[in-house]
């Protein structure tokens, strides 16, 4: 079990975020200002001090919404990461990682989330995946422009602390190797369904880089199980994965736990992982995930998944 409003440091910065973290991505544009701002009082009075949001999301919606609902609050007591360097516009992806692209964005955030300074920047989205032949170029671009842009504000106190958002940990690990950074935030990078990634978290231990495990239930599926039209990254699930959930519910029934409850804690047993970081529409959502959280679930489960190969 894991205490979920427990705050754990950030890399070797002063901040430090709860074990659950608030995610603001497209959910916010749906449930309406006053919904977001009774949800963001929600999670406050239940002791969650992380809040996530982008440039990205909701087409800047998230920020705004978070910024008005955080307004009042003790500026010291929470922290607040955004993303920069992808937005939409009229519908179209826009990718910018130069420096005055960046320098922009932050601007932009600052006035949107109504604050002088941002506690996290993540630099967002700079995977193969999405930018093809172009990758190698974004990378450099991000490298050259983004990355000492925002090591500037950082060493200004503008930022707090700086790292890079995907769903790539190969991505977060070259990162990692070419700059200073303090965070990474792995978007079902490292989940009951997927674990390749623990060569890259068990560096992050070494370099003191904490890692914030975004989507832990691979946007469904290890919320839901193995149902029919079960969603995982995004898509329908493909049988090997259906298959691959049943063998993790089967082993959850065993010991009576529930698969929500070992897919939210699992990501928190590594050293690396400073939090989880999870999208709600509702208070009845939050309270559910704290209470998963808190379930407690004996080792020989996790000592089961291992021995079967079925997790890591």
């Amino acid at each position: 079990m894991f205490d979920p409003v427990e705050r754990r440091p950030v890399g070797r910065t002063t901040l430090r975020v709860s074990r659950l973290g608030i995610g603001g991505g497209s959910l916010f544009s749906s449930i309406g200002d006053a919904a977001v701002a009774a949800l963001v009082d929600h999670c406050w009075d239940r002791g969650l001090r992380h809040f996530d949001t982008a440039a990205l999301y909701a087409g800047g919606v998230s920020e705004t919404r978070f910024g008005t609902a955080l307004a009042d609050r003790p500026r010291d007591e929470h922290v607040l990461s955004t993303k920069a360097g992808r937005t939409t516009e009229d519908g179209q992806n826009r990718f910018d990682y130069t420096r005055d692209g960046i320098l922009r964005s932050v601007e932009r955030s600052l006035a949107k989330l109504k604050r002088d300074r941002l506690d996290i920047v993540f630099i967002h989205d700079v995977t193969p995946d999405l930018h093809g032949d172009s990758y190698e170029a974004r990378f450099a671009e991000a490298m050259d422009g983004a990355y000492p842009a925002l090591a500037e504000l950082r060493r200004q106190g503008v930022v707090g602390a700086i790292g890079v958002g995907v769903s790539n940990w190969q991505v977060c690990q070259r990162f990692a190797e070419a700059g200073a950074f303090d965070c990474m935030m792995l978007a079902g990078g490292y989940t009951l369904l997927k674990q390749d990634s623990v060569p890259f978290l068990d560096d992050c231990v070494k370099r003191e880089i904490s890692v914030l495990v975004a989507a832990p239930f691979n946007t469904g599926i290890l919320a839901t199980g193995a149902i029919e039209g079960a969603r995982y990254h995004y898509k329908p699930a493909t049988p090997e994965v259906l298959e691959q959930t049943r063998r993790i519910e089967a082993v959850c029934r065993r010991h009576d736990v529930t698969l929500p409850a070992a897919a939210l804690q699992f990501p928190l047993r590594h050293p690396a992982v400073a939090s989880v970081v999870v999208g709600h529409q509702s208070a009845e959502e939050v309270d559910r995930n704290l209470a998963l959280l808190r379930q407690d679930i004996p080792e020989a489960l996790w000592a089961e998944l291992a021995t079967e190969n079925v997790s890591a």
